[in-house]
């Protein structure tokens, strides 16, 4: 299991619990090619009491068809609304402020609609934010935790909106969401090795879209997965890992090996340098190289047990 808590990330939780009283829809930026990895839990335990407006950026790097799929599983749920959308298409981000109004409800005419805008670091919140406003407001970048404090801005259609620093939570339990979330560049390339976070990826994209990894590299076969004695093994912390390449059922290292062998990753000797084939693989796959892609479908959101309710609805303030 992957665990971090940065100092600014436990001070932003404290600020969203601040905020959140007087907030009337919470906007959730996830990213279209992975809408369940990229939402963060606790955030969704923060706001249970609030209308969510679901954000599907980067819907232009993600596979179509899953994404209404995304959307449907999401328009299905109480109070939530979805909407897929290029962050710099101002066009498609006309229709955001209608869409919180209508979540609202009933709001005093002499005020505007409050709106949170939360998700975790790299989605492209600070970019949604800047074509809503029509202007620089936010702060944007390609590296994690760009935004660091809460930013206000007013923008068309009697709308306020408060920015929110990109919140992880401490310890991502999914191990298939940790390495697409890293896959997509949401973690830092340092929290996961990036050689592991390319096979595990390799194995994946020759699951779900064959024919566009194969094309892409001029592979003439994706090798079949070999079962692996230590991919049982427990961690010092006695977490067992799954075997993500079991599966996936492809050998996602034979076919990076592929990769670097054909984009300049051979050393003297014949040897093969994974980093460069890891470093080909996720710069085109973020980049969008390997065509419209999303990583998982709502039928991979893990089956959680059913627990009794507890008084640890403490966290959450009163609408």
């Amino acid at each position: 299991m992957l665990g971090w808590y940065p100092g600014h990330m436990n001070k932003a939780r404290r600020q969203i619990l601040e905020a959140l009283p007087e907030i009337d829809v919470v906007i959730e930026v996830l990213d279209a090619r992975l809408p369940y990895s990229s939402a963060n839990p606790m955030l969704a335990k923060l706001t249970r009491h609030k209308p969510v407006l679901k954000i599907l950026s980067r819907a232009d790097l993600a596979d179509p068809a899953r994404t209404k799929e995304w959307t449907a599983h999401f328009d299905a749920q109480a109070d939530t609304r979805a909407l897929p959308v290029t962050t710099t298409n101002a066009r498609e981000l006309k229709r955001i402020p209608k869409l919180c109004h209508e979540l609202a409800g009933q709001v005093r005419a002499d005020r505007d609609v409050r709106v949170m805008v939360m998700g975790i670091p790299n989605v492209g919140k600070s970019t949604l934010i800047n074509g809503l406003a029509g202007r620089t407001i936010a702060k944007t970048g390609n590296e994690p935790a760009v935004t660091k404090r809460q930013q206000k801005v007013r923008i068309a259609g009697q709308v306020a909106l408060i920015d929110t620093p990109g919140v992880l939570w401490p310890k991502i339990e999914d191990q298939a969401s940790a390495y697409r979330l890293a896959a997509s560049g949401a973690i830092r390339d340092t929290a996961i090795d990036y050689v592991d976070v390319a096979v595990v990826t390799a194995a994946e994209l020759a699951r779900r879209y064959p024919e566009a990894l194969a094309a892409r590299y001029k592979l003439k076969e994706l090798p079949a997965y070999q079962a692996n004695p230590a991919a049982d093994r427990v961690d010092a912390d006695g977490d067992a890992r799954p075997d993500l390449l079991a599966l996936a059922g492809f050998d996602g290292h034979a076919i990076l090996a592929a990769i670097a062998a054909k984009r300049g990753g051979l050393r003297p000797g014949g040897e093969v340098d994974l980093h460069r084939g890891a470093e080909v693989l996720l710069h085109e796959l973020r980049d969008g190289k390997l065509g419209r892609l999303t990583l998982e479908t709502p039928a991979d959101i893990p089956v959680e047990p059913e627990t009794e309710t507890t008084g640890e609805d403490q966290d959450a303030p009163a609408s």
